[in-house]
């Protein structure tokens, strides 16, 4: 199978390959709760087997809505915060041009996709509507609840601003709704107005839903092949099953190593890359880890970066700071573009010597060159390597991170699937806007200020 790959030469330095093995009972233990659920969290592991359950008339229907939104729009507006956008966001700012959204009307093959919901800034808000005013748009609103505050706030303004320019009827066809199968406000409200709606499932967290109608709509609406996104995550979802073995088990094996990393005091992992278009990606993986493993007062700390730019930053800090990092590097084996660097007579800039040479054969010296230093720095490095930037590697991508820290969780010894701590936030926020029904909080809360 042609795949990513999984290199770990550069952490032998700092953990052996014996200690690795000497997990390999316990990982695939771990991957077999996964699939059998024996252990906490049983009941949000929908996301395991989803890649090769998705249909035809899944497909079929996914594509029909987004062939509604784009011939109807020329801007989608994704309103969604955390998981309900970041892995369509990831997903399609890895494949679509960085500049596309610049083209004119006429230029352009399928919406811009915009994004709302996921901040309560009010200039953003105003500014997005204002760019909207003289536009056609539709939106795609995306929650379980429909009382989320960020979203729905969000969504309230575009679905007035929307009904106002278009009247009703005609916003019904542009507006669709992401949600659960049966309770909740915005399934409520999508029933009574009649919008085109998909299922968010009820076994599938947040953070796990990309593959779901939740990426996938918007993914579509974009112009990527879903088909060809959900086929590489399958592979990798046959290629971790539980008969496979550790050896060959590349979530597995990234999940024990960075789990005895964090045993010897390295509790800070950095992801990095050396694509721009990636960084959305790591803000998926970020939540992905960030809210499947902190909790019970342990958990690696996700952090991530874009080199080279944060070299020019962050690399001070990450080649002579406190020594509690590690690194993740995603690298992109063959860039879907060239360019050559040209000749200059003058020269003044002192870069002839890299005449009718590749700006991404440079790129990747820099990649090696920094991941050398790093390690002799005493920073452990891995690197995940695509073969080139498409729907197939990214769907792979996505499925072997999400396996990994469902395995990485279990073997850290917590409930990778819960996330109980994002309520405190909320409470206190309720309580300071007297929220009805929050009333001893809000007491409680003015008698600390």
């Amino acid at each position: 199978m042609d795949s990513i790959q999984l290199n770990i030469k550069q952490v032998f330095d700092f953990l052996s390959e014996e200690l690795i093995l000497n997990q390999a009972l316990h990982a695939t233990a771990c991957n077999q709760a996964l699939h059998d659920g024996s252990r906490e969290g049983n009941d949000f592991l929908g996301w395991v087997n989803l890649p090769s359950s998705i249909t035809e008339e899944d497909f079929r229907e996914i594509e029909d809505a987004a062939t509604v939104l784009r011939t109807h729009c020329d801007a989608v507006v994704v309103v969604g915060i955390g998981g309900s956008y970041l892995g369509a966001r990831a997903v399609i700012d890895a494949l679509t041009g960085s500049f596309d959204w610049l083209q004119d009307k006429k230029s352009r093959k399928n919406p811009v996709i915009l994004y709302a919901g996921n901040n309560i800034g009010e200039d953003y808000l105003h500014e997005l509507m204002d760019w909207l005013r003289d536009r056609e748009f539709g939106i795609i609103n995306i929650s379980k609840s429909g009382t989320t505050t960020e979203p729905a706030i969000a969504f309230r303004l575009l679905k007035d601003m929307l009904e106002n320019k278009v009247g009703k009827d005609e916003a019904r066809q542009r507006i669709v709704a992401i949600t659960d199968a049966s309770k909740g406000a915005l399934r409520s409200l999508a029933t009574t107005e009649g919008y085109k709606t998909f299922v968010i499932p009820d076994n599938v967290g947040g953070r796990y839903s990309v593959l779901t109608p939740v990426g996938l709509l918007p993914i579509a609406v974009a112009g990527i092949n879903i088909r060809k996104l959900v086929g590489g995550a399958v592979e990798i979802e046959k290629a971790t099953e539980p008969s496979t073995s550790f050896d060959y088990n590349l979530p597995a094996i990234y999940a024990v190593i960075r789990n005895e990393l964090y045993k010897q005091g390295k509790k800070i992992e950095i992801l990095v890359n050396y694509h721009p278009k990636l960084h959305f990606l790591a803000e998926w993986w970020k939540q992905l880890y960030g809210e499947s493993e902190g909790k019970d007062n342990v958990g690696i700390f996700p952090a991530a970066v874009d080199f080279t730019t944060d070299l020019h930053s962050m690399g001070q800090w990450i080649q002579e700071g406190e020594r509690t990092i590690f690194e993740t590097v995603i690298s992109v084996k063959e860039p879907g573009k060239k360019v050559q660097i040209p000749h200059d007579d003058r020269n003044l800039d002192g870069l002839n010597f890299l005449e009718g040479r590749r700006v991404d054969e440079v790129n990747k010296m820099a990649e090696l060159g920094t991941r050398i230093a790093h390690v002799d720095g005493g920073v452990p490095n891995l690197q995940i390597e695509l073969p080139e930037l498409n729907e197939k590697y990214i769907g792979q991508l996505i499925y072997f991170f999400e396996k990994a820290c469902g395995i990485s969780g279990y073997l850290l010894g917590i409930n990778p699937f819960n996330q109980p701590g994002v309520e405190a936030y909320k409470k206190n926020m309720f309580a300071l806007l007297e929220k009805p029904g929050y009333e001893e909080a809000t007491k409680a809360i003015k008698a600390r200020l």
